[in-house]
């Protein structure tokens, strides 16, 4: 089967595993880095395991994003305008990881910003700061020897995603080099849509653990507790990225900064998600 862990199960492996024992799915949480700025970011960052959630997505700010939906693409925009950078983002890592030793995070975003800082510079430095996996939006299989074979033999998982329209040929090349999860994305188009028919989704989760020992998780679509719930009794994992995004974005002042009320937005919003996915198998 397709897994590229190392020969000690790595921390994406063991939550999962500690997960699937209590019954439930894991939740998996993506912030954008710097965004609304980096005292504010990582402030949410250290608090998202305290709320409820198991993995987090650290996503990289890139001005130029190709599936992100509006939400997104502000965040990613508010983050950039405040002079963050690649190497800012490795830093809130290393602050994260000075605190938490046990939670996984993913850092999730396009080829382009790595390319910048250079692959082996990056693989080095991601994984002394203790980052567990990569998600590359505009990286196919084909490309895997450009990137995704050095970060699996650097130690870093490398998180493919699938879609509706992944066909059953182009499956198990998907999945061929897949570490960690596999990310299933519910839905053709950008992120921040609303599922229309969770059994589909079920559907297509059983399609894709047909064909690999790893977790699937599912993301886009997931705003509230009860559709964490709803896609939870499904998948492995519930990814939400826009509504955590989304609640930031209402608690900034009218210049877009932060206020007291911008951590706990997140925070609360975490917390109410993590209800949903322990209810999901009830």
């Amino acid at each position: 089967m397709n897994s590229h862990e190392k020969s000690a199960p790595s921390r994406i492996a063991r939550h999962f595993e500690a997960c699937a024992n209590e019954d439930r799915p894991a939740l998996v949480t993506f912030i954008t880095a710097g965004d609304p700025d980096l005292a504010t970011s990582q402030a949410i960052m250290d608090g998202l395991p305290g709320a409820g959630a198991d993995l987090i997505e650290l996503g990289m700010p890139f001005s130029d994003p190709m599936a992100d939906g509006v939400a997104i693409q502000l965040a990613g925009q508010r983050a950039l305008a405040t002079g963050h950078t690649m190497k800012a983002t490795l830093q809130m890592v290393r602050r994260f990881r000075e605190k938490d030793t046990d939670t996984p995070v993913i850092l999730m975003g396009y080829y382009n910003p790595i390319l910048s800082y250079g692959n082996d510079a990056f693989l080095a430095d991601a994984v002394a700061a203790g980052v567990d996996g990569l998600i590359i939006v505009d990286l196919p299989f084909e490309e895997d020897a450009e990137f995704c074979l050095p970060a699996l033999k650097a130690g870093l998982s490398f998180i493919r995603l699938t879609t509706p329209t992944t066909d059953d040929v182009r499956l198990p090349l998907v999945l061929k080099n897949a570490s960690g999860f596999v990310y299933y994305v519910s839905m053709t188009g950008i992120t921040g849509a609303a599922i229309s028919d969770y059994d589909v989704v079920g559907q297509a989760v059983k399609r894709i653990k047909a064909e690999t020992d790893l977790p699937v998780a599912v993301g886009f679509g997931i705003k509230t507790g009860d559709d964490a719930t709803r896609i939870g009794k499904h998948a492995d994992g519930v990814v939400v990225g826009t509504a955590l995004v989304n609640a930031l974005a209402q608690s900034l002042d009218a210049e877009g900064r932060a206020t007291d009320a911008t951590a706990p937005a997140v925070h609360d919003l975490v917390r109410s998600l993590a209800q949903g996915v322990r209810r999901a198998r009830d």
